[in-house]
């Protein structure tokens, strides 16, 4: 872990847990060690570093290419583990390097709706995660982030409203034998995304919603 990660790490801490009123909880179902797939919703700026003062060990992101326009910009983004990624790939940058991250025995943080979704509930999700769970068999680790949208820096000294960060059981995928069909994608991204659901409140559920967890117990293996 650099330096600038640790120094990051120890700052976001000290802002969501010292002037914040944030809550964490799950940090002891984090797997020390070997790849990990890290899979939250998405509702504001603030869930990544939310995770990052959350997760227990070093995490790695993708951002835009646009992020390391210049040379601090680009140090500071390498310096928190942000990998440049081109959108214009039809997704196939993304994938080929989180496949690598993997491959090394990384975190990888993926929000697979993609964006920060509007009415702060959970939106239909991108296959991405599903094919790279698949692909990689890694553990997936699922995280419920809730009450982020309403953090703000200025309100830091005198906070009003807590925000909590869920951190779920890690499980794997199912080993699939054969032809991977549209529909076991969606099969297996819903199952994802389900256990993230299951870690919010019901208004954040969104798409999903707990009768998505009604899969998590029969098709993957939990670990620990």
């Amino acid at each position: 872990m650099s330096f600038l990660y640790q120094s990051g790490r120890a700052l976001a801490q000290f802002c969501f847990k010292v002037l914040g009123r944030m809550e964490v909880t799950g940090q002891e179902c984090v797997p020390p060690y070997g790849p990990l797939i890290v899979v939250a919703n998405h509702i504001s700026f603030n869930d990544p570093p939310a995770l990052v003062a959350s997760i227990p060990r070093p995490l790695d992101s993708l951002g835009k290419k646009e992020l390391f326009s210049n040379p601090l910009n680009s140090f500071l983004m390498r310096g928190f583990r942000v990998h440049p990624l081109d959108r214009l790939s039809n997704g196939g940058d993304a994938m080929r390097i989180a496949i690598n991250l993997l491959a090394q025995d990384r975190a990888v943080v993926i929000f697979p709706e993609g964006h920060i979704s509007p009415n702060h509930s959970m939106q239909e999700a991108k296959a991405g995660a599903a094919y790279l769970a698949m692909k990689t068999q890694a553990a997936i680790l699922p995280v419920g982030i809730y009450g982020t949208e309403t953090f703000s820096p200025r309100r830091m000294l005198f906070p009003v409203s807590r925000f909590y960060v869920n951190i779920g059981q890690p499980f794997t995928p199912p080993i699939i034998e054969g032809r991977i069909t549209r529909e076991v994608f969606n099969s297996v991204l819903g199952m994802i995304m389900g256990r993230v659901a299951a870690l919010l409140p019901e208004e954040y559920q969104g798409v999903y919603g707990l009768r998505q967890a009604g899969h998590q117990d029969r098709d993957n293996v939990p670990l620990g």
